[in-house]
Parts: C-alpha cells; structure tokens; sequence
C-alpha cells in the first residue's frame, strides 16, 4: 500500500471529511457534454461522470411548478370539476399527466438482487503494486487503462444487493450479498458484477432458473419472503451436491455482513487479463474493506429486521454523509495455464476457489466510495450491470456460468426497462465517447445526425470508422479452442467436497458453531425429513463427520455413525478464510451507544467521546427523551436518540458513563438494562465507568468481572473501572472495540 493510502483528501484514516450538514455536493463547472458530444475527448478523471450528470439534474428550489411540458401551473390540489361537487373533466390535462406519470412511475424490480443500495467514488489503481517474483509491472498482464495507470482516478458506482429477496424486503436477511461496480473508464464501461463470497451455488447457468426458482417464495402461497428456510431451496440443494460448498458459505457469518463497508467482494468467476502482445494470464477479483470483514450475528439480525430494517443501506449512507470515505483494495490472483493445470480443481468450475495458499492475492488499487446519490430511482434502481461489459485488457474465460451470464444480463435488462436503450439512461452512459449505426428504438436519447446508419457505406465516408487493435479497439484473446457439441460437464468438476472441507477447516471454533446454529435454523424450517437427512448424510456428511452429527443433533435427524465415502481426509486450512482474520486495528466508523440520564458525569461523558471520535468512531447519545439532559456541573447534551427509538442492534458497542442521579435512573428503566444485557448477549464491547458499574451489576453479566476500588478491569469485552485514570480506560475501550466481536463470552444465561 502507498502512503497516500493513509489519507482522504490529505486527511488521516480517523478524520472524516469536513462538510456542511452532509457530502459536498459541489462540482466542477466545466461543461464536459453528453458521452460522444465531449469537447475534451478521452479526458476522464474522478469528476467527469458527475460532470456528466450535472446535465441532467433539476433542482426545483426557487422554481415554479410546472407540467412535464413547461407549463405553468396554477393549482395542483384540485382537479378540474363541472361545479364545486361536480364530476371531474375529461380535458383537465394537468391532472391526466400528473396520474398518468404516478400509475407509470414503477419499472419491473430485478429477479434477483432487487433490494439494493449505491454510492458513487473512484478507483485508483497503486503506483508500483507488488506482483510477487514472477512479474515485474501489472502492464506486463494487462492493457486495461483503468488498472495501470496510478495517475488516473476513475469514476465508479457501486451497487450492494441481496439476492433473494423482493426490493421491499429487510436488509439483514441470511444471504448471498452482491457487489457490483460500474467503471466509467475512457475506454468505455467495465462492470465487475460479483458477491460477497467467491464461489457460487452452481456449476451451470442451464441450472440458474432452478436455484433461484427453488430459493424464491414457494409458488403455492409465496412464502417466506427473502429466506431460504424452506422446503424447495433445501430439496434442491440435497439434491446437488455441487451447492456444497457454498453452502458452507451462506451458513457463516459470511451471509449476515455487519455493513457494506466491511465486505468483501469477488468477482467469484476466473477472468483473463490480456496484454499489448496478445498473452493471456488468468485472474481472480477480489475487493477487501480498509475496515475488516465483520459480521452480525443471527440473533441481531432478526430484530434488526424490523427496529432497522434499512440498517446496511442506512449505514453507507450515514458514513458517507458524515465525511467517511469507505475505501477497499482492489486484489488478484494471477496464475497461467500451465498453474491452472496443477490445481486439484477447475479453475472453469464457479463453485470453487483459488486458496490464497496457493496463490497469494496482490494488491492493485484502491475504491472509495465518497458521494451518495441524488435520487435513488434514477441512480441505483435504474443502474443495469452486465459482465459482458469488458474494456480492451480483459477478456472472459470458458466458465460456463459466465459464459450464460453474458447472455442472460443484457437479456434481463430489455425486461426491465422495456428498451435495448437502458445504456443510454444517465446512471448507464459512458463516459467514453460513443458512436455507432444503433438507431431509434424505445425512449432513444440520443439524436444522431447523419443520412447513414449502416456499414459500409460511401455517403458518409464509411464513419463511424473501426477502430484497428494497436489503436485502442477491442479483441478477445486468441484461445485456440476444438470439441463436439455435447451437453455434457468435464470430469474435473466432479469434486464437490475438497474445499467444502477446506471451509469448515478453516473456521475457528466459534464460526463453526455458527454455521451448525445456521443450519439448525435453515432445517428446521424445512417439513419433509427426507431434505433434512439428505442433507446431513450426502452433503454435511462428505464434508466433515463432526460436522454433520452437531447438525444431525439439533434437527431430529439421527446422526451418521461414520464418515461419508466421500469425505476427504485432508487437514489443510487457508487463513485467510476466516473473517475472525481480518479484523484490523482501527475503530474508524464504528457507531457507539453513550447511556445517561440527568446528573450525568460531566468529565467521563466528555473524556469518553473525544477518545473514541479521536479514533475515528461516532458516538451517540441515548436517553430516556430527547431534549436537553443535564449533568452533574452543569453541562449539557441534546441526546441524538430515547429508547423508544434506540435499539443496541443498533450500535457496535455501549458504555455508561458514571453520575450518581444518572446512574440511579437508569437502573430504574428496563431499556438501559435491557440494553446492556442484548450487547453482551451479541458478543459487543460494552463499558462502564465510576457509578456506570453498578448498572453492569445490577444486569448481572454471566461469568464476568466487574472492576472493584480503583481497578481498570477488561475482561472478555466489558471493561470496567470505578475510579482512576480516564486515558486508561478509554484506552482499554478503543482496544475492545477494535476486536469487534468477543466469542469468547458465555451469553446463554443472559434474558436478552
């Protein structure tokens, strides 16, 4: 990483940006043009596709209403009637448009990936990125612009999604999370549309509409909503032994991301990279958060479900607007045909991973994501992803998942908008000049001059003119290829439980019993013991006997008395698997819940909250109302939320500051208690200092020391301490929220 990694805008990692009540809306005011009228031809920097929006955007403050076709308009409340009580009148035109446009104003919501939420940004790939021995500079892979040039910031959008479930569903569902993003490069549109775990459910696309028709409410009585607990998604995956391995995926904590930006992306399928001379290397995409990858645990998650149900979307939101970049590394896995061919997988095959023992992820860049959007219809429900979007440097390998996605994005796009001109909505336009013989159409945008709108042709000088591979112009890599036609799947993706076990090998005890609790829920969901027993002896069972008999145990299956045949019997681990691995040191956006009362302590509330916004983390005041709470000398705060609408859920961490008046009333109120107690419960760093401890007392923390006289206790994430250094404390705080979550707790006994 370079040192201007460190820093935002010439800030440090803890500072947020400085705005004014919100993002910097304020851009440029250079005319760029639409795409394909630019006066600065070629030229794209972080700006130029919001310099491209600015054309299109209408801010209506200080302006009269008027009709869709300018006209003003004297009254909008009353339509135009025969009488005071009269009939309504045919030719009241203002009325007619005015319903027209609201009866229209839905478009078909995506099949999958409905519920989504976006930001714009930037990526900038490193200056001298480290690629290991074998390759000096990534122009010796690649002559994709956008990844080699460090002087370059590119404009970016980027869509983060759940899959199953409807566009009004709740964000913090157990599942699969998408991770989309749209490079407006000079060289024209690349979307890298992936997920937050690398490996997929099938092998096939041929098999697409059965999994998501399997997964999706039953067809009878359209039940459950975003939710794979069900009878049809688990007969279909006992059935297909392929799933096994993402499965092992969407049971973890993978499934329950604590927020967008602390998820990882993949580009889950194997891509090529193609340079100047034509040569060809595999890669693998990987995004990963600056901020770690964190989870949220089930319980959290279902009573997020309906105190927050916006809570992932809300929380990039939220940071973005405070002044906080989200920020993730570009990665790759680099390896070449004769790698590829020494793997005991496919590197063809969707439902597998390339070890990052095997192949180490190099850095390459990074993505901040730093404005959000204007209108969420005209940007994010409208932005249309399609992997088949690729610039001149990359290239698509024979995965046959990706191969149907080329096919099924643009597919599904002329669904939903009704038009093959859904590129030319703002959100979708290049930024890249474009000119080419595409005409009318639906809702066409575009005027284009001209007598011809065929090639060749001799009226217009043969223009738009083809635009030769040394020049700029795109060619797919010369991959030699020879077969019959067959519907038939190669031998070496046979194996469907090698890295299934390579999973669970690599999870520490607490994820495990994380993933046996997940499957307990998911089925014990399911009616039909069939499901459940297929599930435990031919899936679970060939990945890992303990495994299969911890689940067995809890779903009224009787568990298998040998391994499966199967069952691989190798030991190995990958690290960097585990999420409980990629916790980094910093606090930075974390939200903190601050409990008070009147007679709060005046120098704990103060010391508090500028140790922990000093690390980059938000502090929240919570009291029983809102409005003005006094402390014990005389000072103030307006509390940000009451307890009505606080919910720890909420919140990465809690702490109660002392004051004898405060204090005392908390003890009196269920919420603060309860407050506490749910922290502890979903493994949170809570805090407590002089009088504050006694409300940890008065909760009765299962197995856990509480400070004594003097003493500055941190024990398993609750930190204590009744009198003494301030400094120490808040120190001892930062530290137990870095580690995000504290397993190593025994929360059972706690009535939360």
């Amino acid at each position: 990483m370079t040192d201007d990694d460190a820093s935002h805008d010439g800030r440090t990692d803890a500072q947020p940006r400085a705005t004014d009540g919100g993002t910097d809306k304020s851009r440029s005011d250079s005319d760029s043009g639409q795409a394909g009228t630019s006066d600065d031809a070629g030229v794209v920097d972080e700006s130029s596709k919001q310099d491209q929006l600015d054309e299109v955007r209408e801010n209506p403050e200080g302006q009269d209403l008027t009709s869709d076709h300018g006209v003003k308009i004297s009254d909008t409340d009353n339509s135009l009637k025969a009488g005071e009580r009269g009939p309504t009148i045919m030719e009241d035109f203002h009325f007619r448009e005015k319903m027209t446009q609201f009866d229209h104003e839905s478009i078909p919501e995506r099949v999958v990936h409905a519920r989504g939420t976006g930001a714009h940004g930037y990526f900038q790939p490193y200056e001298d990125p480290d690629l290991g021995d074998e390759y000096d500079d990534i122009e010796e892979l690649t002559k994709a612009k956008v990844l080699t040039d460090p002087d370059q910031k590119t404009p970016v959008f980027t869509r983060f999604s759940t899959v199953v479930g409807s566009r009004g569903s709740s964000d913090t569902v157990r599942d699969v999370r998408g991770f989309a993003t749209k490079f407006y490069t000079e060289e024209g549109n690349w979307d890298l549309v992936g997920n937050n775990m690398p490996p997929f459910f099938i092998q096939d696309a041929m098999e697409f509409p059965d999994l998501v028709h399997a997964i999706k409410p039953e067809p009878d009585d359209g039940m459950p909503q975003a939710s794979a607990a069900h009878d049809t998604f688990w007969d279909f995956a006992s059935l297909k032994p392929e799933i096994t391995h993402m499965i092992m995926w969407v049971l973890s904590g993978r499934a329950l991301p604590r927020a967008y930006r602390m998820m990882q992306g993949f580009g889950v399928h194997t891509f090529r990279l193609v340079n100047d001379d034509g040569e060809s290397v595999f890669v693998k995409f990987h995004w990963t958060p600056k901020l770690g990858t964190h989870q949220l645990v089930w319980d959290e998650t279902t009573k997020l479900w309906g105190k927050d149900s916006d809570f992932n979307r809300k929380g990039l939101y939220d940071v973005i607007e405070e002044g906080y970049d989200p920020e993730w590394e570009l990665g790759v896995q680099i390896f070449d045909e004769e790698q590829a061919e020494e793997f005991d997988f496919d590197i063809l095959d969707p439902t597998k991973i390339v070890p990052e023992t095997e192949v180490p992820v190099r850095p390459i860049g990074k993505m901040v994501l730093n404005e959000t959007p204007d209108n969420f219809f005209a940007e994010t429900e409208q932005v249309a992803f399609h992997p088949g979007n690729v610039v001149p440097g990359i290239d698509f390998s024979n995965d046959p998942l990706l191969q149907g996605r080329l096919f099924s994005y643009q597919d599904t796009q002329l669904n939903r908008f009704g038009s093959a001109n859904w590129d030319e909505i703002p959100i979708n336009r290049p930024v890249a000049e474009r000119h080419n013989n595409q005409r009318a159409g639906f809702m066409r945008q575009e005027i284009n001059e001209g007598k011809v709108s065929y090639k060749p042709n001799s009226i217009g000088d043969d223009d738009p003119q083809e635009v030769p591979e040394e020049e700029g112009g795109y060619e797919h890599y010369a991959e030699k290829i020879s077969g019959k036609k067959i519907r038939n799947r190669s031998d070496s993706f046979e194996d469907h439980f090698t890295q299934a076990r390579l999973f669970w090998n690599s999870m520490s005890e607490p994820e495990k019993q994380n993933i046996v609790e997940a499957a307990h829920f998911e089925l014990g969901k399911v009616d039909r013991m069939e499901i459940r027993e297929r599930m435990v002896y031919d899936l679970f069972n060939n990945v890992d006997h303990e495994f299969a008999k911890r689940v067995a145990e809890g779903i009224g299956v009787e568990p298998p008395e040998s391994p499966g045949d199967e069952m691989p019997t190798h030991d190995r681990e990958d690290p960097s698997l585990s999420m409980e691995n990629r916790t980094p040191d910093t606090i930075e956006t974390r939200k903190i819940a601050m409990l008070v009362d009147d007679g709060f302590d005046d120098e704990h509330v103060s010391a508090i909250r500028s140790a922990v916004e000093d690390e980059g983390a938000r502090v929240k005041v919570i009291s029983k109302l809102l409005g003005e709470t006094s402390g014990a000398d005389g000072e103030t705060v307006d509390p940000d939320m009451h307890h009505v609408a606080a919910a720890s859920v909420s919140f990465d961490a809690v702490v109660v500051p002392g004051g004898d008046q405060s204090v005392d009333a908390l003890r009196q109120q269920g919420d603060p208690k309860h407050f506490v107690a749910e922290a502890f419960k979903h493994y949170k760093p809570i805090a407590a200092v002089g009088e504050g401890t006694e409300l940890f007392e008065t909760v009765d923390l299962p197995d856990t020391e509480i400070a004594d006289d003097g003493d500055l206790v941190s024990d398993a994430g609750v930190v204590t301490c009744r009198s003494g250094d301030l400094e120490a404390f808040a120190d001892a705080f930062v530290d137990a929220i870095a580690e995000h979550r504290h397993w190593d707790r025994s929360p059972e006994e706690v009535p939360a």
